[in-house]
């Protein structure tokens, strides 16, 4: 009886078993398509490639928020779209790009493409996760904080730089980016390798150069390929760095190892021999990149800037004759990079061949409005990409977002709407900085370099680039850069041995390009003119 019972059941069990699976995926169907409703307002583009092409296009140009811009003015400061075969949640807005920063490692993550993460190593400040990531941005933000610039980077740098400034003849025609890459690549093999041979200098120069191309490359590991040719170059560049290791250790290292920061990484810190190589790795690709696009870029303003560059000559001139008319010839004398109303300080003293000192270089306000209207155009960092580790919700009421993470309220953010939305988990994020930077609401004639805007007093809030919302070329949270105090004492350096070194004409147009890396179309191609012939 019971066997014709069980036989009988079977055919409902089946029937009912399957209901409940149909049943359990229309739920799990119907919540995922409730919750990618919830989506910031944007469109979809076309199919698989989404909005790709669209995005690559403004990127490479010559203004990357192009595409931003275009969909702030149809959906509002945050929309969705699709990008790199996923939904994309992008933003406009200063606040909500910092309450992304501010959260990574808690609500985001950062996503790098597959070759950049095999190139520059995944035990590096900019690669790593989660706890491994704030305990190398401690050791970074350590090995450069300001009171060892002043003891163990200052005469440095100065070194390094009148070097290679005293090697570029009268008449010399140059590509500028070629000059400022040098700079730079020697600055970091210098402070951070504590290399200073010419020769190892240079072999890390055309290992870097090939380094770098391969970081957003397709990864294909065949001859002839870009990647290829980079992941050989991070095999050579690591293997000196185990190799300035073994003689650190061994006791047969130079002084200048023994300054630079991989030096005082082996004896301060206990990290495995692959962390340090990907560590170091990861400082020289920042570092070269910061530093040697803000160089170049901060002198290529300036050409167009005759005002400014006067402004940069305000105390002692030392030239019969200043030709400023053009925007594309400049004709430099003695740089004092002090205001005029401060004319009883100690001029910097190029001109006796003294280095500068920490007070010198704290003297020079309006170099540093200069670097920071430089990074405010042409920014490195002009957005970032960050994924959503789990599912984020935000609530609005009126004009304010309330944000919050299963019911517990994160966050709130003045916005221009209101509205309920959600970032699915997996989702990438944008903060697309450069639409801020470049935003006319925030800056007036937002599109042109003007120094003075970060002088004038209702711009000083906007001005705080460590931790503010509106400007943040170093980025922001636990992954602001560890070296953009370092960075900046650079670029200031550079500016005034160069500057009171030569004068120079502009011999070709040019304009900037974002992709795959911020640079000059067509390198910035100068004739130099020594002040003294």
């Amino acid at each position: 009886m019971t066997q014709n019972f069980d036989s009988r059941a079977w055919p409902y069990i089946i029937i009912i078993s399957s209901l409940l699976l149909v049943f359990a995926f229309l739920a799990k169907k119907n919540k995922k398509s409730a919750t990618y409703s919830k989506l910031p307002p944007g469109r979809r583009g076309w199919p698989i490639i989404g909005d790709s092409i669209s995005w690559y296009n403004a990127v490479a140009s010559s203004h990357p928020p192009a595409f931003v811009e275009k969909q702030v003015q149809r959906f509002g400061k945050i929309f969705s779209c699709s990008l790199f075969g996923k939904w994309a949640v992008v933003s406009a807005d200063p606040a909500f790009n910092r309450f992304v920063m501010q959260n990574e490692g808690k609500l985001f993550q950062s996503s790098y493409p597959k070759s950049f993460r095999d190139v520059v190593g995944k035990n590096g400040v900019i690669t790593a996760q989660g706890d491994q990531q704030r305990k190398l941005h401690s050791i970074a933000s350590n090995m450069m904080r300001l009171d060892k610039l002043k003891f163990h980077f200052l005469h440095d740098i100065q070194i390094v730089i009148k070097q290679i400034i005293t090697n570029l003849h009268h008449n010399q025609v140059v590509l500028l980016q070629d000059v400022c890459r040098k700079v730079a690549i020697n600055l970091m093999a210098n402070q951070l390798l504590g290399v200073s041979s010419e020769s190892e200098v240079n072999e890390i120069a055309q290992s870097f150069s090939d380094f770098a191309d391969g970081c957003l490359s397709v990864p294909i590991k065949l001859p002839g390929f870009a990647y290829s040719k980079a992941m050989k170059a991070r095999e050579s560049i690591i293997s000196k760095i185990k190799r300035t290791m073994e003689n650190h250790r061994v006791g047969k290292s130079c002084p200048e190892i023994g300054n630079g920061v991989l030096g005082r990484l082996l004896d301060e810190e206990s990290l495995p021999d692959e962390a340090v190589g990907d560590f170091m790795i990861n400082l020289l690709f920042a570092g070269n990149e910061t530093t040697a696009k803000t160089m170049l870029f901060s002198v290529y303003f300036l050409t167009q800037c005759p005002r400014a560059m006067a402004q940069l000559m305000v105390f002692s001139i030392y030239t019969a004759n200043i030709n400023i008319n053009s925007s594309k010839t400049c004709t430099l004398a003695l740089i004092c990079l002090v205001p005029r109303k401060q004319d009883e300080q100690q001029k910097l003293r190029s001109e006796s061949g003294e280095m500068l000192t920490w007070q010198d270089y704290k003297s020079m306000p309006f170099t540093q409005c200069v670097i920071d209207e430089a990074l405010r155009l042409g920014g490195i960092a002009i957005w970032l990409l960050r994924e959503a580790k789990e599912e984020v919700e935000y609530q609005g009421k009126y004009s304010t977002f309330t944000m919050t993470r299963y019911s517990t309220t994160i966050l709130k953010i003045e916005f221009d709407s209101c509205a309920d939305y959600v970032i699915p988990k997996g989702s990438f994020v944008v903060p697309f900085l450069s639409a801020v930077h470049l935003s006319e609401n925030l800056y007036e004639d937002a599109l042109c370099f003007n120094p003075w805007r970060w002088m004038e007093p209702e711009n000083e809030e906007k001005r705080n680039w460590r931790s503010g919302q509106y400007f943040a070329p170093f980025g922001g949270g636990s992954r602001f850069c560890p070296g953009a105090e370092l960075a900046r004492l650079q670029i200031a350096l550079f500016l005034h041995y160069f500057l009171t070194t030569f004068r120079w004409k502009q011999l070709k147009e040019d304009k900037m390009s974002f992709f795959p890396s911020a640079r000059l179309v067509n390198g910035f191609q100068i004739q130099l003119t020594k002040i003294n012939s």
